[in-house]
This record gives structure tokens, C-alpha cells and sequence, in this order.
């Protein structure tokens, strides 16, 4: 028998119905009981507007660096950001999939074509090694924050960092933005990555010099070699997916770059029209991070849910019983397997569940064939390819316009008027061959779904 907390599994369900759902693999959605207002919820982080707008301004910076290192960003300056884009046809094809009438302005926030490394990670992965950088230099005496930072790509520089080390464990796309940024500046990289990884992922790592230490386990192994191997190297530096703040601030900066490409849409947020945003979840940093990002700019006036697979609910689990980090999937019988793997996570941030438990709508779990199905349809109807595990906010609209009864009184009054964003986050970086997999699967199942 199954013990959380002092109290049986049975005793959980019956406080918290939707744990039947998780149990038994059923898509669901949970509304956060806990919410509260934005001032409220950000007071209550111990996390301040003034650091994230230390790490947009650490960000700037760096532009010139990554504009000489990564050619394919210099005609943006160094800038590392994504478009936004309406998906029209895909908004259609959700509605009739689904038979009811959707919100009229679903936009897609396309991270899977960020630079560097094609995912949201590279939003907090990228940040966390540039400000490593920067500390150590300065530190050192080799550099000020009025420098011109194109001057970190000299040799001698590289010759400096090759001296340090910087540890992470990652399902892929994490490991993928530290490793592909940590090799640039020189710095010995080790990715710990679990058996959910997928290979291209491992291959593309070791093509740019990092080394890769694979596990038969899951995330949680990958993640507890890589803070062994720190701890007992003072020259190296463990990236914490669950914990860092370093991580968190890099995520929150589009919350501000978000907030710019709405206003060049000319799309303003307020009361009358709210923002909803549906973002993939795997261990929690990335939605967390963007959470408060957006919190800080739109307030009230924005709604956040989280996205997650049906065979790795773990921030779902951990937020409605109040267990966070102290509960896996896998205490309620879950697998753990699913084709989004970058979502693959047992247990979530106990960091990311405990500081914004009140500053996030609500949860709700994708099947992994609906997916692929989804993947099929927007390659079809928008030519836009992301990678499976980016296609879990895509349903967020249908599922909580079925479900808008469940809403904060001031979302429902304006639902119908509100803009609507699915974060897709990764996607670019797959090889052909496997999106071509991907995309067969799931012209498969649709196929399956029509007969």
C-alpha cells in the first residue's frame, strides 16, 4: 500500500478527486483552489521585478558575444528571442475537432525556432552559463560590465574558462542549451542526461565537445550525478533545473519580450481583454519563470496553466496536494514514459510549486497521442514543426473553454474576448528524418481518429 505523507493513496483520492484521473491516464484539468491576486502571489516569492530587470539588462550585454559566436544571430544583434504568430487554421481545426465555439485570437509563441539551441531552455540554460561567464571574469579581473562582451570570444579567454567545469542533468533541451553555449566560451561541460533522452540530442551534444554520461533511470538520476559531480569539484558549476534562481530569472525575461511583440501587434491586455497562456511543464522552472515574468507585466490581467503529459503529471500531483517535490508520479502508479520527453519529470521543482502556487490558474494533461495528432495537423494547416512534448499547450484553448464555468469570475465575463497564447517550445533543432517520424505517426492516428 501506497503511504504519502502519513495517509494512504485511497485517503489522497478521496480529498483529491482529479487524482483518480491522473491515476488512470485520463486527460483532465484542475483549477487552482489557491490562486490569488498578482500582488499578492509575486509579494509572497521573495523574488523582485529588480532582478529579472538585472538579468534582461546581463542579456543585453551579452548581445555582442553571441552576435560573433553565433553568426545565425547577427542580423538580430545577439538578441536570442522568437516570433509570435496567429495560427488562424489551426484555431479552426481545434474548434471543429472539438465542436464548440473557441475565443477568435489564439497566437503561437514560437521558442521551438529560438537560436542557439530551438527551445525554451535556452531562455534560462543560456542565461545561467552567460552569467557563470561574467562572474567568473569579472572575478578574475579579465572584465567589466562596461566592456564591449564580443571581446569573451578571444582565445585567451576560452584558455580561461577551460579551466572551469559546469554540470547539468537534463531530459535534452536543457542540456542542449548549456551544453552548445558552455562549449562556446570553452568551459568542460557535462551533460547527465536520463534514458528519456533522445539520441539525436546525445549525438548533437558530443558533436560540440561536450561530454555526455547517459542512465538507464529517469531525470531524477540524471539530476543527482550532475549535483554529485559539483559538490566534490570546486571549480564546477551545477546547473539546478529544480532550484535555480539563475535558471528562473533567465525564463521571466520574456515576460517583458512578450509583453513588446503584443504591443507591436498592436494588441493591448487589460481587464476587458486578458491574456491566457498555456505552457508546457516538465520539472517546472520554464513555466515558472515565465509565469512571473508575466505576472510582473500584465498583473491580474493575465492567466496562466501548465501543460503536461498524462504519463508525467507531476506538477499537477504536487500542486493539488500541497506535496510538491515530496510526491513522484510514480507514487501514484504512473510510468513516467511518454513521447514528450522533454516533459518526462517524476517530481517536480519543489522551488517553482512552493513560490507560485498562488500565481497559477491551473493545470491539465495531454495524452501523448492527441500529441502527435496535433503535431500532423499544424505542420499540415500552419507549416510550423515542433517537437512532441511543445505540443502540450496547442489543446489548452478547448480545454478550458469546455471547462470555463471553472474560471476566476473576471476570466469568465471576458473568456470570449480574451487573447489566447500556446508556448511552443522546442522543435527546430530535430532532425529531419525524426520529424518525419513524428509527423507519420501522427498523420496515423488522425487517420485512426476519422474512421
Amino acid at each position: 500500500m501506497t503511504v504519502l505523507a502519513g495517509r494512504d493513496l485511497e485517503s489522497w483520492c478521496r480529498d483529491f478527486p482529479v487524482l483518480r484521473e491522473l491515476i488512470a491516464y485520463r486527460e483532465c484539468c484542475w483549477f487552482n483552489p489557491q490562486r490569488t491576486n498578482a500582488q499578492t502571489g509575486l509579494t509572497a516569492t521573495g523574488l523582485t521585478a529588480a532582478e529579472q530587470q538585472l538579468a534582461a539588462e546581463r542579456l543585453d550585454r551579452f548581445k555582442p558575444f553571441i552576435a560573433r559566436v553565433f553568426p545565425e544571430t547577427a542580423a538580430d544583434q545577439g538578441l536570442i528571442e522568437s516570433p509570435l504568430v496567429a495560427i488562424p487554421s489551426m484555431r479552426q481545426a481545434l474548434g471543429q475537432r472539438s465542436a464548440i465555439t473557441l475565443p477568435a485570437k489564439l497566437l503561437l509563441k514560437c521558442d521551438n525556432l529560438l537560436p542557439i539551441s530551438g527551445s525554451v531552455k535556452a531562455r534560462g540554460g543560456i542565461y545561467e552559463v552567460l552569467k557563470h561567464a561574467e562572474t567568473l571574469a569579472i572575478k578574475n579581473g579579465l572584465l567589466t560590465t562596461t566592456d564591449n562582451y564580443a571581446i569573451l570570444a578571444e582565445e585567451h579567454f576560452r584558455t580561461f574558462f577551460n579551466e572551469y567545469k559546469i554540470a547539468v542533468g537534463s531530459t535534452g533541451n536543457l542540456g542542449l542549451s548549456i551544453g552548445i553555449m558552455g562549449a562556446k566560451f570553452g568551459f568542460q561541460v557535462t551533460v547527465h542526461m536520463s534514458a528519456d533522452a533522445r539520441r539525436w540530442k546525445k549525438d548533437l551534444l558530443k558533436s560540440h565537445g561536450v561530454e555526455v554520461v547517459e542512465y538507464s533511470s529517469d531525470y531524477g538520476a540524471a539530476v543527482t550525478a550532475g549535483r554529485s559531480q559539483a559538490e566534490s569539484d570546486p571549480n564546477c558549476h551545477f546547473i539546478d533545473d529544480e532550484n535555480s534562481t539563475d535558471l528562473f530569472f533567465g525564463y521571466s525575461v520574456a515576460g517583458q519580450r512578450l509583453a513588446a511583440q503584443l504591443s507591436a501587434m498592436n494588441i493591448e491586455i487589460n481587464g476587458q481583454q486578458p491574456l491566457v497562456v498555456y505552457l508546457p511543464c516538465g520539472v517546472g522552472g520554464g513555466p515558472g519563470g515565465i509565469t512571473f515574468g508575466l505576472k510582473q507585466v500584465f498583473g491580474d490581467n493575465v492567466h496562466c496553466f501548465f501543460a503536461e503529459p498524462t504519463h508525467s503529471p507531476c506538477m499537477l500531483a504536487g500542486l493539488c496536494t500541497g506535496l510538491h517535490d515530496t510526491i513522484s508520479v510514480r507514487d501514484l502508479g504512473l510510468d513516467n514514459i511518454t513521447a514528450a520527453d522533454g516533459l518526462a519529470v517524476a517530481r517536480p521543482s519543489g522551488f517553482i510549486g512552493r513560490i507560485l502556487a498562488p500565481l497559477i490558474s491551473g493545470v491539465f494533461t495531454v495524452d501523448d497521442h492527441e500529441l502527435y495528432r496535433l503535431l500532423a495537423l499544424l505542420a499540415d494547416l500552419e507549416h510550423i514543426f515542433m517537437e512532441p512534448s511543445a505540443l502540450a499547450g496547442l489543446p489548452g484553448i478547448v480545454k478550458i473553454t469546455q471547462n470555463r464555468d471553472k474560471l476566476a469570475p473576471s476570466l469568465q465575463e471576458h473568456f470570449d474576448s480574451a487573447v489566447h497564447v500556446a508556448w511552443g517550445t522546442g522543435g527546430s533543432m530535430v532532425p529531419a528524418e525524426e520529424m518525419a517520424g513524428y509527423y507519420r505517426k501522427g498523420k496515423e492516428l488522425l487517420e485512426m481518429r476519422e474512421e
